[in-house]
């Protein structure tokens, strides 16, 4: 597409779907249009610009009049990445320019962030102008927006986990077993978690338990087993658990050499849709189980893509509107290099900078406080093997009664989780 000498707005996508990306592509279309700005909306992230072409559409208020109600993303998305290179930032700031764009917004995670800021950093480094902000979104919730404040797409996702969870959990009570949930969540476990406290399921194990070290499978696996356990002590074989997949990534290494022959995506990380977890914990949970005598019915699943391209809640119909047209208002205002945040029900743009680990270079992250009183307040209700009980012998002689252990083995096996025994592995 040739250049123009009015000034155009750009759009572009990257990363996994979420719930309202078309609200956000709906209010600033919109705000920019009727400030005299064109708008081209980019297909597929920076795939066709790091190619050296643009692939893409004039968007007017009549293409996008209606679609803030809708899920998916009209511009599609994709995770290709510019920074692997200087040539492909190059590239990709001349096409940009070429088109006639000299405002750029990008919607994503942490990984767009990244993107949209290093390729701006390479205009300015190449003396043109080339103006950028970037909105935030991922169901995951692990972008580092203060404390309180979701990202796009997250309540959506909770939504409709919940409702996907509840629907399992009365399953799990007519037929009597277990399902073992794996949610997405790449790093962070804050759906996981919002799913299971919201839909009451019986326990869920996020990967910030660990505060950063290794994780061992096994140690996964009997948390789940002894839950189970426990609830059949209390007279009740059937259960939901939930497990946030981002535990995969933080795997011990002998562990994840051992369940992960899978590739890695552009920006470097670990393709865990290509990771059966779900059917791996499966075995594993009904294999010690089978160990220590007690039979039950397992069925994994994993919950993700049904949904990150879900109808948005009203939540985030109304907050990515905001989001939008506060962004259009910052780009035409002359700003440039932020994360565009609603604080306080004001637009608040934080500077790319000021996300940024000045250890790696890249986008922090936000993780579950497993110190706060929202994660202690979910624990307290899950039914699983506590601390506490290490000071109750009569309860864990009802638990060892269901396996084919007598108490002081059962403490010798499962004891380390409340810390009562030496880690058997």
């Amino acid at each position: 597409m040739s250049g123009s000498s009015t000034s155009t707005l750009g759009i572009l996508v990257g990363g996994g779907p979420a719930p309202g990306i078309n609200g956000v592509i709906h209010a600033a279309t919109i705000k920019a249009i009727d400030n005299g700005m064109q708008v081209l909306g980019i297909y597929d992230g920076f795939k066709s610009l790091m190619a050296g072409k643009i692939t893409a559409t004039p968007l007017t208020i009549n293409d996008v009049s209606r679609i803030h109600i809708r899920g998916g993303s009209i511009l599609r998305t994709a995770r290709a990445n510019p920074t692997k290179s200087e040539d492909d930032l190059r590239t990709c700031v001349n096409v940009l320019l070429d088109a006639g764009i000299t405002a750029l917004i990008g919607i994503g995670g942490d990984d767009t962030a990244y993107s949209v800021r290093r390729v701006t950093e390479q205009a300015h480094k190449m003396g043109l102008e080339l103006r950028s902000v970037h909105i935030p979104k991922t169901i995951d919730n692990d972008l580092p927006l203060p404390e309180g404040i979701p990202t796009f797409g997250y309540e959506t996702a909770r939504q409709l986990g919940t409702s996907l969870v509840l629907n399992l959990m009365e399953d799990a009570l007519t037929n009597p077993g277990w399902f073992l949930v794996v949610s997405m969540g790449r790093q962070a476990g804050h759906l996981a978690l919002g799913i299971g406290k919201s839909a009451g399921a019986t326990v869920t194990v996020v990967a910030e338990e660990w505060r950063g070290k290794p994780i061992r499978l096994q140690h996964v696996v009997d948390i789940l087993a002894t839950s189970i356990i426990r609830r059949l002590a209390e007279g009740k074989g059937y259960g939901v658990a939930l497990v946030a997949e981002g535990i995969v990534e933080r795997l011990a290494d002998e562990d994840l050499r051992n369940v992960h022959g899978a590739e890695l995506d552009e920006h470097g990380h670990i393709r865990l849709a290509e990771i059966n977890f779900s059917d791996i914990l499966k075995k594993s949970v009904a294999q010690t189980l089978n160990e220590v005598g007690v039979k039950m019915r397992l069925v994994d699943k994993e919950i993700g893509y049904e949904l990150r391209c879900a109808p948005p809640v009203a939540f985030d119909i109304d907050y990515t509107i905001s989001l939008g047209e506060g962004a259009a208002d910052f780009l035409m205002a002359g700003g440039s290099d932020a994360t565009i945040t609603i604080q306080n029900n004001q637009v608040v743009p934080v500077p790319y900078d000021d996300w940024i680990d000045p250890k790696t270079g890249r986008t922090r992250q936000r993780m579950v406080n497993v110190d706060s009183f929202t994660y202690q307040s979910a624990y307290k209700f899950m039914i699983r093997l506590k601390p506490e009980h290490a000071e109750d012998r009569a309860f864990l002689t009802r638990m060892a009664a269901h396996t084919k252990l007598n108490t002081d083995a059962f403490i010798e096996r499962f004891g380390y989780l409340i810390g009562m025994a030496e880690r058997p592995y």
